[in-house]
């Protein structure tokens, strides 16, 4: 019972430092995956407002994994819609969770919890469309089902334009 007090105080830790961290984020959304085992038809959604489309910005996937998630890497399908429900762009990444060769936790850690940021590469200096409200939705597709060892997911807008 001890142990999974302080797990849920670490997780908590690193969820207020996650949130901390990108000053320039226009929007910062993470989902918790409380039994650390994500069913691949658990899609995690996540709205937000784009107020100056004109504006490009960069997507960051935040992923928080525990030291026994079974893989080097992780497959996410992203979708982003905007607020008709239009698919603006879909498409798959592979985030490194451990260091292909070595097997070493990537991201900042303690104990055996991890959190990564890691730039979306589809959504690198991206421009909107257009203003309004957008969904982006994030599933695995891992082979497992459920998916164990990770503990959230999200996703943080940043404005490159405020970087200069």
């Amino acid at each position: 019972m001890r142990i999974i007090k302080n797990k849920a105080l670490l997780v908590s830790v690193f969820g207020f430092l996650l949130a901390s961290c990108t000053e320039d984020a226009l929007y910062k959304g993470y989902e918790e995956i409380p039994t650390a085992e994500w069913k691949i038809d658990d899609a995690k959604s996540f709205t937000f407002e784009i107020k100056d489309h004109r504006n490009p910005v960069t997507l960051n996937y935040l992923v928080r994994n525990a030291i026994n998630y079974p893989f080097y890497n992780l497959y996410l399908k992203a979708t982003l819609k905007d607020s008709s429900g239009n698919v603006i762009q879909s498409g798959m990444d592979q985030l490194l969770i451990f260091n292909e060769k070595t097997g070493k936790p990537l991201g900042d850690g303690m104990g055996d919890l991890f959190d990564q940021r890691v730039a979306a590469p589809k959504y690198k200096d991206f421009k909107f469309p257009y203003s309004g409200k957008y969904t982006i939705e994030l599933q695995h597709n891992m082979r497992p089902d459920p998916l164990v060892g990770l503990l959230g997911v999200g996703v943080e807008l940043v404005d490159l334009t405020k970087k200069e």
